[in-house]
């Protein structure tokens, strides 16, 4: 049932146009054209370098919460969840599918993301133990962006989850460090910029593939604690009406 739901789930997201320009055609054009023209001053090496983890960063939360708070909004509004509630799919199969979903869709991201920094002159850093370090950035960010998309689209109508969740994403955009460094602000802003988990994902995933770091503990921790927090509230005030 999971599987059969997951399935369901992923085809929706490919044949929603507005989420498709959010999650594959806003990070693909961010990273050319950041890439191509000295529009920010992103320190020493080749601005790609810079930009692609961020961009990474950028593609999971378009994913796991934007798009996904939107899209489970409005099925909460038009009554898709409480319908689904009374079949044989339990709510943990319901949510288990979602973020099988999620994750179907954030393989492609980043396989066309990677693509297209390489062709433009990216040379990752990290090797084997990086791609390991990667991963686990990844899947934490996935679970820390899914439990915030769920809360939102639980506790909020869906107008206001698609208002809200919009204004997040362009706010996370321009102080997340996806395309501007955290150092270009003033230190107490930095300090606080740096606990979000847009920040911890995008500045870990600059540490192993841009500076070959073994493991980025710290931005590792934030995305832990930010995912248990955001997944237990999910769960203790998610209303399914």
């Amino acid at each position: 049932m999971v599987a059969v739901q997951a399935a369901l789930e992923t085809r929706m997201l490919l044949r929603h146009g507005e989420q498709l320009l959010l999650t594959v055609i806003i990070p693909t054009l961010l990273l050319v054209l950041f890439s191509a023209v000295d529009i920010v001053d992103t320190g020493e090496g080749e601005r790609v370098d810079f930009l692609a983890p961020g961009v990474l960063a950028l593609a999971v939360l378009s994913t796991a919460f934007t798009g996904q708070a939107i899209s489970t909004g409005f099925e909460r509004r038009y009554g898709v969840l409480k319908r689904l509630a009374a079949t044989p799919l339990p709510r943990w199969g319901l949510m288990c599918a979602k973020t099988c979903s999620v994750l179907v869709i954030e393989v492609l991201q980043v396989a066309l993301l990677v693509g297209v920094a390489l062709a433009l002159g990216w040379s990752p850093a990290g090797g084997a133990a990086g791609a390991v370090a990667v991963l686990l950035l990844l899947l934490a960010g996935t679970a820390a962006f899914s439990g915030l998309g769920l809360l939102m689209a639980g506790t909020l109508r869906a107008e206001a989850t698609l208002a809200a969740a919009n204004l997040v994403f362009v706010l996370l955009l321009v102080c997340g460090g996806v395309v501007v460094p955290l150092d270009r602000f003033p230190g107490g802003v930095q300090a606080v910029l740096e606990l979000l988990p847009i920040s911890a994902l995008s500045e870990g995933l600059r540490a192993v593939l841009q500076e070959g770091t073994a493991l980025p503990w710290a931005e590792l921790g934030v995305l832990g604690a930010w995912a248990v927090l955001a997944l237990g509230l999910a769960a203790r005030f998610f209303r399914w009406e």
